[in-house]
């Protein structure tokens, strides 16, 4: 049998065993890969983010922190009114919202399951304003909100599992490098979907919904196109924004962006609670 078809045949043994997993994401209306409870997950990620804080090194900066917490009130209070607006329920009433700034050159942020966030100060670099800053986290909430790292961590034992369809047909060689990899715990898997990159269909939903929570909090969207032009222009350098390797940046991005944001403005202008 060559490389193609047992590919093929790999591929489809994995997908008529995870078919029953995959459900209609109500927010996006896209089908998921999704193989583990809600709960579960959140229940992941509120270990992986004690984990993180322990041996992170939280700013000090009170006007810095201060800034950071009244964006995320504020995004989090329009999350709810985004869902109220589209006649959608809630995906974010059981979570337990945690934001902090994490003292670190490195130019990133992130929101886990749950409501988890982190903001590095690298990343204020770019921001540059409170504006700015609202747009990454308005995105990173959008993920969140998404279940996109729960679609990442699924992905993740997608691949276990194929290993496991492969050694049918390999005589345990798959296997074998299967135990190279490890035998991963549910926080393992978080941890390696953290550093996954998203993909298209990802990054545009979550630029989507972000544009809309930071619309309906008074935030300036054009901040969002600034935001990554700025990104871009570090791209070529030797040592990109740690930002980039999991939200791929591109002129299609900033075009799409700048189509959008005429219409969220219509579509989810400033609200009551704002």
């Amino acid at each position: 049998m060559n490389r193609r078809k047992f590919l093929n045949l790999v591929g489809g043994c994995c997908c008529s065993l995870l078919l029953p997993n995959c459900s209609t994401n109500e927010v996006t209306q896209r089908k998921q890969l999704i193989l583990y409870p809600e709960p579960f997950i959140n229940k992941q990620s509120e270990l992986f983010y004690k984990n993180f804080l322990r041996r992170s090194k939280l700013s000090k900066d009170k006007n810095k922190i201060s800034m950071m917490n009244n964006i995320a009130k504020r995004l989090i209070d329009n999350v709810n009114e985004y869902f109220i607006r589209i006649k959608k329920p809630n995906p974010t009433l059981d979570f337990k919202w945690e934001y902090n700034l994490i003292e670190d050159k490195q130019v990133n942020a992130f929101c886990a399951p749950g409501g988890k966030i982190a903001v590095y100060t690298g990343i204020l670099e770019y921001t540059k304003n409170k504006d700015g800053l609202a747009a990454v986290m308005g995105h990173e909430i959008a993920h969140a909100v998404a279940k996109h790292s729960a679609e990442r961590m699924s992905r993740t034992i997608a691949v276990e599992m194929g290993f496991g369809v492969a050694d049918v047909f390999t005589g345990g060689i798959a296997g074998q490098t299967r135990e190279a990899i490890g035998s991963y715990t549910g926080l393992d898997i978080l941890d390696i979907a953290m550093l996954k990159s998203h993909n298209r269909n990802q990054e545009s939903e979550a630029d989507y919904m972000g544009l809309a929570f930071c619309s309906m909090s008074g935030y300036d969207l054009n901040e969002s196109v600034r935001l990554w032009k700025r990104m871009n222009e570090k791209k070529g350098k030797k040592e990109p924004p740690q930002f980039l390797s999991t939200h791929p940046s591109s002129k299609t991005r900033i075009i799409q962006l700048r189509r959008w944001i005429p219409e969220v403005k219509k579509n989810f202008p400033l609200s009551r609670i704002s």
